[in-house]
């Protein structure tokens, strides 16, 4: 059975004490109020990796938001997978839209960012997802395809079974829109049918796939519920104990 999976994404946000104190708080609720075999994942600034990871224990896993594509070497500024993994990390986001926008990431390069997070013990949440106007467009699908052929099933089918998807229709990120349940378990039925195609029905129905997109405690349980979606990748939401934890609960029933 496919796991669940609610990971939080803090982007560039908390200083040092903030983020220790948000996170005691989301620990402490999850530990307290989780009852389903759920995982709850923070991906946080790389300041507060090292600190978090000892406090999490079991009940919180932590990832880091992104990873060079290289070993080591003379890359000023950059973190490398094996640092990310060295501070206790199980996780790294790979791919989200703003790395794709604002870095100009291209498929290519997440690919070999996939790689040395698997080659250094890590799971890749390997994200995609479409802009407004290539939705409206009416396009999307084959954008999507291409960000999974070029970006991830470049993997061996064994090396491929340790990564996480996480669908995030951009137009959705930060402002306050939301794709509705139906629209949300059309893309991931779509995303487990390619799956299906590349590797075989065993990998597609073994593999997580996330819903990112102004996920709250409102929505999460109407888009839980589909079929193909199995938890969410949270931006905003994830910097409010109170709301993570709810979103993390939402799995209880």
């Amino acid at each position: 059975m496919r796991k669940k999976i609610v990971a939080g994404n803090w982007k560039m946000n908390t200083d040092y004490a903030e983020g220790i104190a948000l996170f005691s708080e989301i620990v402490n609720i999850v530990r307290d109020e989780k009852k389903g075999d759920q995982i709850a994942i923070i991906c946080a600034p790389f300041i507060h990796l090292n600190s978090l990871a000892k406090l999490g224990g079991e009940t919180v896993k932590i990832g880091a938001q992104n990873c060079h594509q290289n070993e080591s070497g003379a890359y000023t500024g950059e973190i490398s997978a094996k640092m990310i993994k060295s501070v206790g990390c199980e996780y790294v986001i790979v791919g989200h839209s703003e790395r794709r926008q604002y870095f100009a990431e291209s498929d290519a390069l997440l690919a070999e960012k996939t790689k040395i997070a698997l080659a250094n013990g890590l799971s890749p949440i390997f994200c995609i997802g479409e802009t407004l106007d290539e939705r409206n467009n009416g396009n999307f699908f084959e954008i999507l395809k291409n960000q999974l052929v070029n970006g991830l099933f470049v993997l061996s089918a064994e090396d491929f079974s340790k990564t996480v998807i996480a669908y995030e229709p951009v137009w959705a990120i930060g402002t306050g829109l939301t794709a509705t349940a139906e629209q949300a378990q059309e893309v991931h039925a779509f995303i487990r049918a390619e799956v299906a195609a590349h590797y075989d029905a065993a990998a597609a129905e073994e593999t997580s796939i996330l819903y990112g997109g102004s996920c709250n405690p409102k929505n999460a349980a109407e888009l839980f519920a589909q079929t193909d979606i199995d938890g969410g990748l949270i931006g905003g939401a994830s910097l409010k104990s109170r709301d993570f934890a709810d979103i993390v609960k939402t799995f209880n029933a």
